[in-house]
């Protein structure tokens, strides 16, 4: 039976989610403005309107913090782009879209701030332990998502090969792009990129289709 207690328990728990958001939030703003050096638990808290204390409580160190905050955005992201590609026409122009879309995974605040950490952890053990799981997830729910909008088969190894390869320059545009806008050359790489592999899969989608 419900009462004011299961009532203040679920207000209580509403306040502990819209604070963690708070916090990821601003986690990913700092640590891309201000590097991983800036991004102190203090600096994060401050930025989200929290205290120390209550930071603490969330996330018992910014390296958990941040790879919290790292791995929710990026699952907001996914979501987005899925959602954005129901809008593309399913045809053979389908794929240079979706590889715009999918750069988008790669660029943006998210990825600047992914790559201080990345960086950081080189030197950072309790950083690199917490990196080295979610890079692996990361990894493997970006190739999902590629597979799923492109249409292919998974099991044929060209199509595995293809897939590395395609986020493998996805993610090399992106960091191209870090120090200056690399946008009208990225153009072209994608385009080219989208007929090659549309010439590469195409017998692939013809299989499954027969």
């Amino acid at each position: 039976m419900s009462g004011p207690a299961s009532g203040a328990t679920r207000q209580e728990q509403e306040r502990s989610r819209v604070t963690r958001q708070k916090l990821m939030a601003a986690a990913i703003e700092v640590l891309t403005e201000q590097g991983w050096a800036g991004a102190t638990t203090g600096a994060i808290a401050e930025r989200a309107g929290v205290s120390r204390g209550a930071c603490q409580h969330h996330f018992p160190t910014r390296a958990a913090l941040v790879a919290a905050a790292v791995e929710h955005v990026f699952h907001q992201q996914l979501e987005e782009i899925a959602r954005r590609a129901k809008g593309l026409p399913q045809s053979r122009r389908r794929v240079e879209p979706l590889l715009n879309l999918l750069y988008d995974v790669y660029a943006g605040p998210l990825f600047t701030a992914a790559t201080h950490l990345w960086v950081a952890a080189v030197a950072d053990e309790e950083l690199k332990a917490l990196l080295l799981p979610l890079e692996t997830h990361v990894g493997r729910e970006v190739h999902r998502l590629t597979v799923q909008l492109l249409g292919l088969d998974e099991s044929d190894r060209e199509v595995r090969d293809a897939v590395r390869a395609t986020l493998d320059l996805l993610r090399g545009l992106a960091l191209a792009n870090l120090l200056h806008d690399d946008t009208a050359r990225r153009r072209k790489v994608l385009a080219h990129w989208a007929r090659t592999l549309e010439a590469q899969l195409t017998p692939t989608r013809t299989t499954q289709a027969d």
